[in-house]
Formats: C-alpha cells, sequence, structure tokens
C-alpha cells in the first residue's frame, strides 16, 4: 500500500541536472528525477494549486529546454502578482523545489557557485501567471495555468461545509477527499497538457 492515490505515479516525471547535487555528490552525475508524489510530500498536500505548479514547471521546463534535461539553479523564475496574493505563495514553494530558484533566502553559493537566491522575484512587469528564463541563453516563456478546466464535483462543494464545521461522517469524510484528488486527478493526467498555456517571449 502506497498510503497515496495510485495515480500520484502516473504523473509525467520531471528530470533536472544540479550542479551543486553534483558537485556535493548528492545525486550520481547530479541528475533528479522529481515525482509528483514527492512534490506533494514537501507540501503536506495535493491540490489543483500544487498540482498546477507541478504541470506550470514540467511544461515551462520542456519549453525551454526541449529534450536537454534542465539546469536546477540556472533557472530565473518572476511572478507577475505578489509574494502574498492567493496562492502564489504556495505555487512559488513548489516551483522553487523544482527549479531551485529562490528569492533573497535562498543557497549563496560555494566560491560564488551555486548562488541560488534572488532567482525568483514578484510583482513583475509581465503578463502572464510567470516566466521563466534561463541564465545561460536569456530564452524565456510565460507561462498560464487554468484550473477552472477541471472544475469540482458538485458533490464536493456540497460537503464543504460540513468538512469545514467537523459535522461529515466517515463515508462523507472518505468521499470527499476522494472526490477532491478526483479533480487533481483530471489535471495532471486527463488535462495535463490543456491546463498549462506556454508562450516564448
Amino acid at each position: 500500500m502506497d498510503g497515496f492515490p495510485k495515480f500520484f505515479r502516473k504523473v509525467p516525471m520531471i528530470v533536472t541536472y544540479d550542479p551543486l547535487a553534483e558537485f556535493l555528490g548528492t545525486f550520481d552525475d547530479g541528475i533528479i528525477k522529481i515525482m509528483y508524489v514527492q512534490i506533494v510530500k514537501s507540501a503536506g498536500h495535493s491540490c489543483p494549486t500544487v498540482a498546477g505548479a507541478f504541470a506550470i514547471s514540467y511544461h515551462a521546463l520542456k519549453a525551454l529546454y526541449g529534450e536537454e534535461l534542465p539546469v536546477r539553479g540556472e533557472i530565473k523564475v518572476e511572478f507577475r502578482d505578489d509574494l502574498e496574493d492567493g496562492v502564489i505563495g504556495v505555487i512559488a514553494n513548489v516551483i522553487s523545489n523544482i527549479t531551485g530558484a529562490t528569492d533573497k533566502s535562498g543557497f549563496k553559493g560555494i566560491g560564488g557557485k551555486f548562488v541560488r537566491h534572488s532567482l525568483m522575484s514578484f510583482n513583475a512587469p509581465i503578463k502572464s501567471m510567470v516566466r521563466f528564463t534561463r541564465i545561460d541563453t536569456g530564452k524565456s516563456v510565460d507561462v498560464d495555468y487554468d484550473s477552472s478546466i477541471a472544475p469540482a464535483n458538485p458533490k464536493q462543494k456540497e460537503l464543504t461545509p460540513k468538512m469545514l464545521q467537523g459535522k461529515a461522517m466517515h463515508e462523507e469524510k472518505k468521499l470527499f477527499g476522494e472526490l477532491w484528488q478526483e479533480r487533481v486527478k483530471k489535471i495532471l493526467i486527463d488535462k495535463f497538457d490543456e491546463a498549462v498555456s506556454v508562450k516564448e517571449v
């Protein structure tokens, strides 16, 4: 028993090369394979926002690098909105875990190399939700995410008040969770290529 929905393992994996990981002997050849379930463990939950952040990262890196391995720690990420707006902070945390990009709180580097701080910023003058830029080539892509492509099941909405008030029965709690993850599955499996739009700048 995995202890989590089976579809987690079917979500496309993100594979990156991290020169810092190679330098420190953390992963063989610095290759990091990132699965959705690992991001879920870091976030502590699976929801349309976490799923969206994973999908955003996957498609942005694919557009930036093609068949090359994305280089973790050498990608700049800019958000149109403020860190404290809506779910931007949650999305930023997921993207940070995947790309290595952080704001001023990030790694300061070793001997001037492997610097990770100041690669993520907010309130950027862009029209898209988020922009990813390769530091080595300067190539950028603008990315938007639309969770409405996978609307919530009406029954889930009905159960939400009872869940929040602590009045839901055991069967209702189980159903609520199943319906919640059913929506996530639609985003990451059924509508994976449609939920995110990518445009080269």
